[in-house]
């Protein structure tokens, strides 16, 4: 191991001990940023595992909270000031791995039932808070060490802070492009390990060689910790809350994918002796959401598709399809009853590369072996990207329920794909009608909590079904649409909807009639010409305008129509009604009663509480330091404007670019790695207008004007015209359409860094504030971004975006006028607590 204190470029101020060079200062923060960036993503999805999909909101704001946390720590210890960056780094490194397996070990193994939260007033309810307190502090906790690490480097890089903030942004972004490959390969958990593992590495790197015991204390730490890296199987596995599926000896199989954790459990004998050889379980993420059927047969030999919805799409068709597509195959259930029908070709697209996996191979002579078929195409990706480039015209389109709800939702990083679906938008019923040939029917399938009070799913697909046909010229839909419900083993009732872009025939819609009967359950609901039971389903294709609007207005659930731009399809209740609500109890188990928009506001209040605690109390202790930090007021608005609306920003974009790249965690990736790179560019240019920040204010700005009304109006139309390039031409044109939004942003960051340092005889302090400030308010965007976009849609939360990044450049002229005044003054408090400008 090299000598560190060798190094001769020393740029980083050095209260004691050994100084550290620029080259170290750069390695150290990019491997900081690495570390934490994979650390971040992963456990967003060992949360979504243990808890459920929305608490990965959780993991992106503690995240920031625990890294601003670190900043503040740095201002405010007077220790911390007079050490060494040294030691600081050395020591904070190997202590921030050993707070990330003390914290995995705690989050992984707590038992917590997050769903009795809502159970007001029980013991339950108490208990699930308390847990929920305990996992977000160890969270909280494996971060800031990670924080006081860069509030270090940048509050003593002086004139090197934009290199060291380029360096960082790289680490980020490099970690961006290269977690999902990890997180497919070694799993979450393991990810989590090789974080630490880094950590503990870059600490022996920093030591000095005459700190020789706990180098090598150190070196071993990183050495013992690559065994759980490489190794799953050594670390205990994750116990999911008690309302999820827990692992058990019925598991034969369990795998990390990039978008959910599979699980396939054999159904105990004790349990349905019926079924038990028969059936193997899917759980994604701790949910049954699929299963594998055994076939001891051909497709043709199976009898049970004679009393299934599966066979309506082909009664109504008569002649079995030429042609196609099944959208969520998952364990290929519409592929046999497809083969049972004689579909002539079958286009399957599944997105988890794992359930892709479970039927081509592990589990494919227990399946029937159904891709050996050659009518049979099984494609993993996305369904929506697949169709949009795909020349071909089908005789049937097939949205499968429950697990095209599945495939599409669950979203990798989590956070910030999560619960929107373009499979359901009236942009992609429309795309879906334009692939239909001149017999063609789409189908899409719905499982309800309960049809005859509250049929969501069923109403929101229908009316969002009439902008589409509306948008395509056919105003009345009434002659284009077949519903009708069955009971199933997933839910209650399982609606299936039939559109097709010409009138459906009177010989379909008697076929369709006649056989809804055969089916488990099966109740006719709508059907051209025929007499059908009173509701707001039933009503839709044949309403008016007026009345759709009377029958919504009366209605206790938001059910209208999504587009692209807002593709929240299971956000049902507003977040007025869930405030107005929020004191009441409700049914955990019910999620229509807005329990995914009760967490995120839980989620909002705890980053809140969590940043008056560990952010804006700790600076109550008036301090000399403090007092003298001029334009407190100002430079706040600053760094809280720019932290508010750079998550605005990026969120949105992964969630438009979700559709173009055909895989969540691709868009998430790619979106990441290229923002983050390109900041990490910015940031080193904005050393050129390091005398004159004034100078880079109007051009930024009027660049971001530019670029908010070019991915208003041009970015879906650039996306839809270049959706069947090959996928690396897609990342590419990806890292193209954000690099000058990267650019852009990543230069307001370092420029009011250098001018709030240059304002005050103690730069590490206020640099580290501002980082504090920032944190805490992307803490607040990490959550508040998807609460707008459910709201107002995505292009409403870029707007906001801008005109945050407005006033930012008018609050950074006015700071960089109070730097010029103060930089003329004598050194030392008195001369800044002179400045009139203060907070």
């Amino acid at each position: 191991m090299s000598s560190p204190e060798q190094s001769t470029d020393t740029t980083i101020d050095e209260p004691d001990g050994v100084a550290v060079s620029r080259r170290e200062a750069l390695v150290a923060i990019f491997v900081v940023s690495l570390a934490g960036l994979l650390l971040e993503v992963s456990y967003t999805r060992i949360i979504s595992y243990k808890l459920w999909y929305y608490y990965t909101y959780l993991v992106i704001g503690l995240a920031l909270l625990g890294i601003g946390s670190g900043a503040t720590l740095v201002v405010l210890s007077a220790r911390l000031r007079s050490t060494g960056t040294r030691r600081i780094l050395s020591w904070t490194s190997v202590l921030g791995a050993v707070s990330i397996v003390v914290g995995y070990l705690v989050v992984s193994q707590i038992p917590v039932d997050t769903l009795a939260l809502w159970d007001y007033g029980s013991g339950g309810s108490f208990r699930a808070l308390a847990t929920l307190v305990v996992i977000c502090l160890a969270l909280f906790a494996t971060f800031i060490a990670i924080g006081v690490a860069i509030a270090v480097l940048l509050g003593r890089g002086g004139d090197d802070i934009g290199r060291l903030y380029f360096s960082d942004l790289l680490g980020a972004g490099i970690a961006a492009l290269v977690v999902v490959f990890l997180i497919t390969w070694l799993g979450p958990p393991s990810v989590v390990m090789l974080s630490a593992a880094l950590l503990a590495g870059l600490g022996a790197w920093l030591l000095p060689a005459a700190a020789r015991t706990p180098r090598i204390a150190a070196a071993a730490l990183a050495i013992l910790l690559l065994v759980p890296s490489l190794a799953s199987g050594v670390l205990p596995d994750i116990r999911p809350e008690d309302s999820k599926v827990q692992p058990g000896p019925s598991r034969v199989f369990s795998d990390w994918g990039p978008v959910f954790r599979v699980d396939v459990n054999e159904v105990p004998p004790e349990v349905n002796p019926e079924i038990a050889d028969r059936i193997k379980i899917l759980v994604h993420d701790g949910t049954p959401g699929s299963g594998l059927i055994r076939l001891d047969g051909t497709p043709a030999e199976e009898t049970r598709f004679e009393t299934d919805p599966r066979a309506w799409p082909f009664d109504v068709l008569q002649t079995p399809p030429d042609r196609q597509l099944i959208i969520g195959s998952a364990g290929g259930n519409e592929i046999v009853a497809s083969l049972n029908r004689e579909s002539r070709r079958i286009d399957a697209v599944e997105l988890n590369p794992v359930t892709v996996g479970l039927v081509r191979e592990r589990f494919a002579d227990f399946t029937g072996d159904l891709t050996s078929y050659p009518q049979v195409n099984l494609t993993q990706g996305d369904g929506r990207s697949f169709l949009a480039r795909s020349p071909d015209r089908y005789d049937l389109i097939w949205y499968v329920a429950p697990d095209s709800y599945a495939a599409s939702n669950a979203a990798s990083s989590g956070a910030f794909v999560l619960s929107e679906s373009y499979l359901y938008t009236a942009d992609m019923i429309e795309t879906t009608l334009d692939h239909l040939s001149d017999r063609g029917i789409a189908v899409a399938q719905f499982g309800e909590v309960s049809f005859a009070d509250r049929p969501n799913r069923t109403a929101r697909y229908l009316l969002t079904a009439r902008e589409a046909f509306r948008r395509i010229g056919i105003e009345d839909m009434s002659q284009h649409v077949l519903v009708a419900t069955s009971t199933d083993v997933y839910a209650p009732a399982v609606s299936t909807i039939m559109l097709k872009r010409e009138p459906f025939t009177p010989e379909e819609v008697e076929r369709f009639v006649a056989n809804v009967p055969d089916a488990d359950g099966g109740t006719l609901i709508y059907a051209p010409g025929f007499e059908v039971p009173p509701g707001l389903v039933s009503a839709i294709p044949t309403a008016s305008d007026q009345e759709i609007e009377a029958l919504l207005a009366d209605y206790p659930y938001d059910v209208d129509a999504i587009t692209d731009d807002g593709p929240f399809f299971w956000h049902f209740v507003p977040f007025s009604d869930v405030v107005g609500s929020i004191t009441e109890r409700v049914d955990p188990q019910d999620r229509e009663t807005g329990v995914g928009e009760r967490v995120l506001l839980l989620l909002l209040l705890i980053a809140a509480v969590f940043a008056v605690l560990f952010l804006i109390l700790p600076f109550l202790v008036v301090k000399q330091e403090w007092r003298a930090m001029p334009a407190k007021g100002p430079s706040a608005i600053y760094f809280a404007a720019l932290g508010l609306a750079f998550m605005l920003y990026e969120i949105t974009m992964i969630q438009r670019l979700t559709e173009y790249l055909g895989f969540p965690t691709y868009s998430l990736t790619v979106t990441l790695a290229s923002i983050l790179v390109f900041t990490g560019l910015g940031a080193l240019l904005s050393n050129r207008f390091a005398d004159n920040p004034k100078a880079a204010i109007g051009p930024l700005l009027g660049l971001l004007v530019l670029l908010t009304i070019f991915y208003r109006f041009a970015l879906s139309p650039i996306t839809e015209s270049t959706l069947s390039a090959p996928f690396a031409v897609r990342v590419l044109l990806a890292f193209v359409i954000l690099a000058p939004l990267g650019l852009c942003l990543g230069m307001f960051m370092p420029l009011g860094l250098r001018t709030v340092g240059g304002m005050t005889s103690h730069p590490d302090e206020y640099v580290a504030w501002a980082w504090a400030i920032n944190g805490v308010f992307s803490v607040i965007g990490s959550v508040l971004t998807t609460i707008l976009s459910m709201s107002f849609g995505f292009r409403a939360v870029q707007l906001l975006a801008l005109c945050l990044y407005l006033v930012a450049g008018a609050t950074l002229w006015r700071l960089r006028s109070v730097h010029d005044r103060v930089s003329g003054a004598p050194a030392g408090p008195t001369a800044v607590q002179d400045e009139p400008v203060t907070a």
